[in-house]
């Protein structure tokens, strides 16, 4: 069989399989065989993921505005400008995922969105403040009693003043809170106090998702409006753990 040439295919092709080949941990010629492989075999994985962020685009752009269909898309700086004056508010939740929200913060900002963050306990146990601080250029809000941000009802103001609120990684814990209806920290709080579109990255253990707790959890949510993207699947940060459960 002939070797696979990498740097024979179009930049947005080049762009997807890096970014595919960097979440799956393979080189982007391991990555091309295994969507051949898959397309031989009649999966269509890596066409629904094209879809799955189109449709988280569209969704962060809002009514009226026309967001760049991903598969056409030369390469990464073309998306700059995307969301240019949209208010992103990111809830990240306590998971080794955690960490993939900096690079989202990023990403965000690199197409011209504002982001504002509320990190939970135990997402401040995988990152710190002071890095999502730092890439969001704005306050990161941790407390629903905080003397300073509370004089105003903070919580609810959050929760406002925001164009979309996006949830990653969004927990089961985070899952069952808002499905069913407690707000006893400021990101649960935040979350059932919204008028505006909430967006879940789910991101936990295969069995954990599995469960049919979490299962219910994500019907009723899916029923009540809320929009989910992934998860994806691959090997877990435990070891010896594979399947569905990696943030998308």
């Amino acid at each position: 069989m002939a070797s696979i040439t990498i740097r024979n295919l179009d930049d947005g092709v080049k762009d997807l399989l890096r970014q595919l080949a960097a979440e799956n941990g393979c080189s982007m010629e391991e990555q091309a065989r295994a969507m051949i492989r898959a397309a031989v075999e009649g999966r269509a994985g890596q066409a629904d993921r094209i879809d799955q962020i189109e449709k988280t685009l569209r969704a962060l752009t809002g009514p009226g505005q026309q967001a760049p269909p991903v598969a056409d898309m030369p390469g990464r700086p073309s998306v700059r400008g995307t969301l240019s004056g949209k208010r992103v508010l990111l809830v990240i939740g306590g998971g080794i995922a955690a960490y993939k929200s900096l690079d989202l913060i990023r990403r965000l900002r690199e197409r011209g969105a504002s982001v504002r963050v509320v990190m939970t306990s135990a997402a401040q146990e995988f990152v710190t403040t002071l890095s999502v601080g730092a890439l969001s250029a704005d306050h990161v809000f941790t407390e629903l009693f905080d003397r300073n941000d509370e004089h105003d009802v903070g919580h609810i103001r959050l929760s406002r003043e925001a164009d979309l609120l996006v949830v990653a990684p969004a927990t089961a814990d985070l899952m069952a809170k808002l499905a069913n209806g407690h707000a006893n920290d400021l990101a649960s709080t935040v979350l059932l106090a919204t008028d505006k579109k909430v967006l879940m990255a789910p991101a936990m253990n295969p069995k954990m998702w599995s469960h049919p707790a979490t299962r219910r959890n994500r019907a009723t949510l899916q029923k009540d409006g809320i929009a989910f993207v992934g998860p994806a699947k691959g090997e877990m940060a435990e070891s010896n753990e594979a399947g569905e459960g990696r943030m998308a």
